[in-house]
């Protein structure tokens, strides 16, 4: 796998990574464990995305 496909799959996961946290959080009682940790999972893609953008 190639660092630009690698890249977009991070995107991909990233974008999926957010749809969950939006729809969690729009739920009568949202599950704020469940919340800080797909955020966390999140900002784990985006650094990963960081690091290979600027290889």
């Amino acid at each position: 796998m190639s660092v630009i496909d690698r890249i977009e799959s991070l995107k991909t996961k990233h974008a999926e990574l957010a749809g969950k946290i939006e729809k969690e959080e729009v739920r009568p009682h949202p599950d704020d464990a469940l919340i800080h940790d797909l955020k966390r999972q999140k900002l784990k893609v985006k650094d990963e995305i960081s690091t290979l953008a600027t290889q």
